[in-house]
């Protein structure tokens, strides 16, 4: 019986540690309390382990960062080379918004690690593959990952930083916003909130693809293809 005890109430420590896990944990911790509550000691304790196990697996904060950062770019679905590319551009961007919308932290830490993971890098060469495959030039195809990202990447920031979340919250916090002017100002603040934003059901969300779609149609505007010349040579400069 006292076996029995014993092993059904042991620690959770006990069970065997990988990187997976410590990384996985990791994610965990900064889900729940944004990037300040990871350190090598709650890390510890969601895993039920001792702090130098964990190290045994992760060389310190850097690392976790590291890794992390490899698992949100894990997540995201890669674009294929052979499909259609602005299918699997708009595929790709969605995915990251998503995966971005559920690890908010790593918004600003997505391309800030010198020492990248294996998602991360082949996460990366998919997409420059996707746009060569395309017949962007190496100039094009560097300006239009840039393009895609910042706009990406910034949209989920402004998305998170939001005091709504869909097209049921917008009135309230609009009002309460407009409870605060003088009668006759901000005109066209007033303009766009009445006439537009409590008429439509208006969600931010939407945004998304209506602006996504305007890079893709300028970036597609901009292949040699679309200029009456060879979609798989020369470099662009406009």
């Amino acid at each position: 019986m006292e076996k029995s005890v014993r092993t059904s109430d042991a620690p959770r420590g006990r069970q065997r540690l990988s990187r997976e896990r410590v990384l996985n944990a990791a994610v965990g911790v900064a889900d729940a309390g944004g990037l300040g509550a990871l350190t090598i000691r709650s890390l510890a304790q969601e895993l039920g382990a001792k702090p130098m196990s964990v190290y045994y697996h992760v060389a310190g904060k850097e690392a976790i960062l590291d890794g992390i950062v490899d698992v949100v770019f894990g997540e995201i679905d890669l674009p294929s080379p052979g499909g259609d590319w602005r299918s699997e551009l708009r595929r790709r961007a969605a995915s990251a918004r998503q995966v971005l919308r559920r690890h908010r932290w790593a918004i600003g830490l997505m391309e800030s690690r010198t020492a990248p993971g294996p998602a991360t890098l082949r996460h990366h060469d998919a997409v420059l593959a996707t746009l060569r495959a395309a017949g962007f030039s190496l100039e094009m195809t560097a300006h239009a990952y840039a393009l895609i990202d910042s706009y990406t990447y910034g949209f989920a920031l402004q998305e998170a930083g939001l005091p709504f979340e869909g097209p049921d919250t917008v009135a309230p916090v609009a009002e309460s916003i407009m409870e605060h002017f003088t009668s006759g100002d901000y005109p066209h603040l007033v303009e766009m909130a009445t006439g537009y934003y409590f008429k439509t059901s208006y969600d931010f969300a939407d945004e998304f693809d209506f602006g996504l779609n305007l890079i893709l149609d300028a970036l597609s505007a901009s292949l040699p293809s679309a200029q009456g010349g060879d979609a798989g040579s020369g470099d662009l400069h406009g």
